[in-house]
């Protein structure tokens, strides 16, 4: 299984950007997807989750401008990014937990992470 990131780049405060974060491989389920973000000499931190039914939840420093959702068809999870400010520079990872295998045979969830995509916000 892989997860592909994209859509990180350079914006200035208070602009926009949408991460996309495409999961492949020997598939069955996913369960939970997620975003997480390291900022230089920071610990990685949870920035948004959703579950496979569509329940969301958020980090404090990002409720009201980020949004996460998910195409379960496509094994997709996406954020859009809103009202971005300084603070929100990091390299942001997708995050998720997955039941590889087939109808016949399928292991428990496993963790699995994209490479991560740099965002960066002038201000």
């Amino acid at each position: 299984v892989q997860l592909q990131a994209s859509g990180g780049g350079l914006v200035q405060a208070g602009g926009s950007l949408r991460l996309s974060c495409a999961a492949s491989g020997s598939i069955f389920r996913i369960n939970d997807m997620a975003w997480y973000r390291q900022a230089p000499g920071k610990e990685r931190e949870l920035v948004a989750v959703i579950t496979s039914g569509g329940s969301t939840d958020y980090a404090d420093s990002v409720k009201g401008r980020f949004t996460i959702s998910r195409d379960n068809a496509k094994n997709t999870v996406y954020l859009q990014m809103d009202s971005l400010k300084p603070e929100d520079t990091a390299v942001y990872y997708c995050n998720a937990d997955v039941e590889v295998g087939t109808d016949l045979y399928h292991y428990d969830g496993m963790d699995f992470w994209g490479k991560g995509t740099q965002v960066t916000v002038s201000s």
